[in-house]
């Protein structure tokens, strides 16, 4: 019973090297971010991928783009994604037809409005992604070195013994183990959110992409 107790974790945390207990509140800090990220991150992906069906289900249902334009103008700070890059292609194709009879230059000022849209949309989709994915590259490296400076501080001690034993080792060499086990808690989460994430949101921008092609020939029809 005593050595079950002198080997768990929170027993070997605790007993643990202070540059090793540093390691392990990094790794856990980076695993707490790392999770309140992923949550984050899948509730607006989630949220964006929603809201672009409805859109897409209202834009694709033959509607008036005058009324599908008010109602996202009057909405402009609530609305994401889709909508946002028609509400804002529509309103440069209005100011710019009520102002100019070329034609090229009312679709190419619509289609740069757009991606501007575009890219700043992306942009918060894609926020943060890069802090999961270097959690999940850097973490076991970090938690490596926590390891073998356990390790290295558990045979230190044998210089002191005149009989080596591995009951004297195995206590340190567990306590440096811990960490590596708490820098891959910390890792796979993370870059397993990653690679999701970036599938998710790859998948949402070419669907904003093939919007806006086709939302493009629609106002070039709208100009004959």
């Amino acid at each position: 019973m005593i050595a079950n107790e002198n080997l768990s974790i929170l027993y070997l945390i605790s007993q643990a090297s202070l540059l090793v207990q540093l390691v392990m509140a990094l790794l856990a800090g980076l695993s707490l971010i790392s999770w309140y990220w992923i949550f984050r991150k899948w509730f607006q992906i989630r949220a964006m991928r929603s809201s672009t069906g409805r859109f897409e289900r209202s834009f694709w249902s033959g509607g008036d783009l005058n009324t599908l334009y008010q109602n996202a103008a009057s909405s402009r700070h609530t609305c994401v994604g889709m909508e946002r890059i028609f509400e804002a292609g529509y309103r440069e194709f209005t100011k710019l037809r009520a102002k100019s009879h070329d034609h090229v230059a009312i679709i190419d000022g619509s289609r740069r409005a757009m991606l501007a849209t575009h890219q700043r949309e992306m942009d918060d989709l894609e926020s943060h992604t890069a802090f999961l994915a270097t959690v999940g590259s850097v973490a076991p490296y970090i938690g490596l070195l926590g390891t073998v400076w356990g390790i290295m501080n558990a045979f230190r001690g044998l210089a002191n013994v005149s009989t080596a034993s591995l009951a004297l080792v195995a206590p340190g060499i567990a306590e440096a183990l811990v960490a590596t086990a708490i820098g891959l808690f910390a890792a796979i989460p993370a870059v397993v959110a990653y690679n999701r994430f970036t599938h998710d949101i790859d998948r949402i921008g070419i669907r904003f992409e093939s919007f806006m092609e086709e939302f493009s020939n629609i106002l070039q029809r709208h100009l004959r």
